[in-house]
């Protein structure tokens, strides 16, 4: 499909450009130069003054995105030129075939939308409301690990399930958008096993639903459990920045309390909606970009609450993009920025009963130095961990293959199975 999209867009150029009305050259000068300064203001309008995304975007991305500006551009005069309908609605379809193949070449960079039906957000076959999962089921006895008790019952759904629930932030005040869960098969068993839980965090920009959408988070948590009569953690996928392009640092700050939401009341709701093992050892929290930095401070800042974690292209600093405007997030005070940074915190105390693997792509250049700083960081505060570079960039490539081969380690480091 993204081959076949990319020659249809190269033909329907060539055919603006070399047709029986193509045009001049000086128009297409106009409209390349226009494309490019259009390309290179936004760029820094969403980089260096509103600072939307932190992370630096490669030039194949500004690339794709300048092309799409061009044959928009060009399209529209032609389409001014145009006579007859017919013409016009050529040249109409060509521009928006041109930017669905652009677009698409900045999603091969990211790889964030694996189908169609993930870019439109169309519901999943295996999603049910909230009020479906809620009702009382016996609970089985405790066993560590969890399969050491467990068979799996007749009748076991071949799949988990999908869905989605407000967690108020009682006591942080943070208006949080609403969780993505992941319940396993087995979590519909009478009586049902107390299953330990996994809180994965989503990137700035981003939101709990991607992923479910671009991690193939359900595809990687049923083969799991497949494998495993039904077991997997329960996952919840909470919201970490109040919205898609809001950057707090998770961090308690003067302006929102993201990590007082994380680390109390996302888990206190957890453990008071769900069926599960309330003993933080069976507990873990993981991220990507944004979240993996966060799951980094949430471990370090709370280790009581999470001794487990999975930071996936993590930071050692908390950076948006220059200290200056780092710091606003704390209305300057350095001190609370140091009680929120990954480096600081762990260079104040010993974690020996902490645990987790960071995961980077080989060719992310930006994080790579800061992923095995962090690394460095956690193993000289004694916490047991661990790192691991897997082929790709800032993408979701390496974090969905990240989480799917750091799964059986973390399933065995919180109690569901023997390994």
């Amino acid at each position: 499909m993204p081959v076949l999209l990319a020659l249809a867009a190269i033909a329907g150029v060539a055919w603006l450009l070399a047709g029986r009305r193509r045009p001049g050259g000086r128009t297409v000068a106009a409209c390349l130069l226009a494309a490019v300064v259009v390309t290179a203001v936004g760029a820094y309008l969403v980089r260096a003054v509103w600072r939307l995304i932190p992370d630096a975007l490669g030039v194949n991305v500004y690339a794709s995105i300048g092309l799409g500006l061009f044959v928009v551009l060009l399209g529209v005069v032609q389409g001014f030129r145009s006579r007859g309908a017919a013409r016009t609605a050529a040249v109409a379809i060509i521009a928006a075939v041109a930017v669905a193949a652009c677009a698409n070449q900045v999603n091969l960079v990211y790889d964030a939308y694996p189908t169609v039906g993930a870019a439109l957000g169309i519901q999943q076959w295996n999603e049910i409301p909230f009020s479906e999962v809620t009702a009382a089921h016996r609970l089985r006895p405790d066993h560590d690990p969890v399969d050491a008790g467990w068979t799996a019952p007749p009748g076991l759904p071949d799949a988990g399930r999908l869905t989605r629930a407000a967690i108020p932030g009682t006591v942080s005040g943070f208006h949080a958008r609403p969780a993505e869960l992941y319940l396993p098969p087995a979590y519909f068993a009478d009586p049902r096993p107390q299953l330990p839980v996994l809180v994965l965090l989503a990137g700035q920009p981003g939101s709990p639903r991607d992923w479910a959408s671009s991690g193939n988070l359900p595809a990687t948590m049923d083969d799991f459990a497949r494998a495993h009569q039904g077991l997997a953690p329960i996952v919840v996928v909470a919201d970490g920045t109040g919205s898609t392009w809001n950057d707090p640092l998770c961090a308690d700050g003067p302006h929102a309390k993201v990590a007082t939401y994380l680390a109390g009341d996302v888990p206190a709701w957890i453990r008071a909606h769900l069926s599960v093992d309330p003993d933080p050892r069976a507990w873990a929290v993981g991220g990507l970009s944004y979240g993996g930095t966060c799951a980094l401070q949430l471990a370090a800042g709370y280790p009581q609450v999470y001794p487990t974690f999975l930071a996936m292209s993590a930071e050692a600093e908390l950076n948006l993009t220059d200290r200056e405007h780092t710091l606003s997030v704390f209305d300057g005070d350095t001190a609370a920025y140091a009680r929120a940074n990954p480096h600081d915190l762990l260079a104040e105390r010993r974690y020996p009963g902490s645990a987790g693997v960071f995961v980077v792509g080989s060719e992310d250049d930006d994080t790579v130095p800061g992923s095995r700083r962090a690394y460095q960081d956690a193993r000289a505060a004694g916490m047991d961990a661990g790192y691991l570079e897997l082929p790709g960039g800032h993408d979701w490539r390496v974090w969905s293959t990240g989480l799917a081969r750091e799964l059986p380690w973390l399933s065995q480091r919180i109690g569901l199975v023997s390994g």
